[in-house]
């Protein structure tokens, strides 16, 4: 995961007008997919995120699509970091990479919030409602982003995408994710012809909030982004609602979330319902099962990674090995009505 700091900043110095080297970069903790660096130049400081190394599964780590898409918002009410440059010679430094800005702000890793009182703790997941109604208004055409995903069934194109990439990391039989692909692939809802940008991975710790407000300032980690149906992307997010607020998951099921000022997964959808002029969303348990499917299918990619000897942090991606099989027993739950 080492940088040559030299062809870095001989690299950046002739495609980044301005920069001036030298540069260092130190790698941040987290990352699972694309490892990520604070570089400090003379300049101030910026954020490297890279592709990591070794043999990596199609269409995975796509720091292309990440760098194309945020820099494509930057003229939106979307809240992204500036792009700086994007260099997709692995030569230089071992990997495909982009640099952006970078924001300095506050991450949130607890979604109960419990630093904050109750009206900043509900400013902050309005405002993520609010970021996520805004991306799906997005015309892709108007901000060059007509190409970024295929036409067609998007659930469909993302069970079959899912499925395979499950599938070629696998390390063990799980009974429960076999049932709940075969319950999706026969319960897939038709296509309503719904199309916008999508993030992938829509969750709180994906953003940047300001110091001392409840202000969203930038959404990260777009790597899972594409054209496709709005409702993944409020599934997505509301299945963290369900996830367990103790250990990895991070969270918020057992949260007295209306003592505590959050929003319950009823009234966040509907909040965003009423911002994107919906009356409902049907299909949810479908949406809520697949989201909780495809998580568990991007954590065996990533202990597969840990096991190949290639993740970004190894003694952290192991530590996932137990959480697949519970994600595999909430979407069973979930397509069997079990689930809250």
């Amino acid at each position: 995961m080492n940088i040559d700091e030299a062809a870095l900043g001989a690299y950046l110095e002739a495609h980044w007008p301005g920069f001036k080297g030298p540069v260092s970069a130190e790698k941040f903790a987290g990352g699972q997919s694309n490892p990520t660096f604070m570089l400090t130049h003379a300049g101030g400081k910026a954020v490297l995120r890279k592709k990591p190394p070794g043999q990596l599964l199609k269409s995975a780590h796509a720091v292309d699509r990440e760098y194309r898409v945020m820099k494509a918002l930057g003229g939106t009410d979307v809240p992204v970091p500036r792009m700086y440059v994007l260099c997709e010679d692995d030569a230089v430094i071992g990997t495909a990479f982009y640099v952006m800005e970078w924001v300095d702000g506050r991450i949130i890793w607890d979604p109960a919030i419990p630093e904050v009182d109750n009206d900043h703790r509900s400013a902050i997941y309005d405002g993520m409602n609010a970021a996520l109604a805004a991306l799906h208004a997005v015309d892709p055409a108007q901000v060059g982003l007509a190409d970024f995903g295929r036409p067609g069934n998007y659930f469909a194109r993302q069970l079959t995408r899912w499925t395979e990439q499950y599938r070629a990391s696998e390390t063990e039989a799980i009974a429960d994710i076999d049932r709940v692909i075969a319950w999706l692939d026969q319960n897939l809802p038709p296509d309503d012809g719904r199309a916008s940008l999508v993030h992938g991975d829509y969750r709180i710790d994906n953003m940047i909030f300001a110091h001392d407000a409840p202000r969203l300032l930038a959404i990260l980690d777009w790597e899972l982004s594409t054209i496709g149906h709005p409702f993944a992307d409020i599934a997505y997010q509301c299945m963290h609602w369900r996830l367990p607020h103790a250990g990895s998951f991070r969270g918020l099921a057992g949260v007295d979330r209306r003592a505590l000022g959050i929003p319950t997964e009823e009234d966040y959808v509907a909040r965003y319902c009423e911002r994107a002029g919906l009356s409902g969303i049907p299909n949810w348990d479908f949406c809520l099962a697949f989201s909780l499917f495809r998580m568990a299918a991007i954590l065996q990619g990533v202990l597969k990674r840990a096991l190949s000897g290639n993740a970004s942090n190894p003694q952290r991606a192991l530590q996932v090995r137990d959480n697949i099989p519970v994600l595999a027993r909430m979407a069973a739950d979930v397509i069997d009505g079990k689930a809250a």
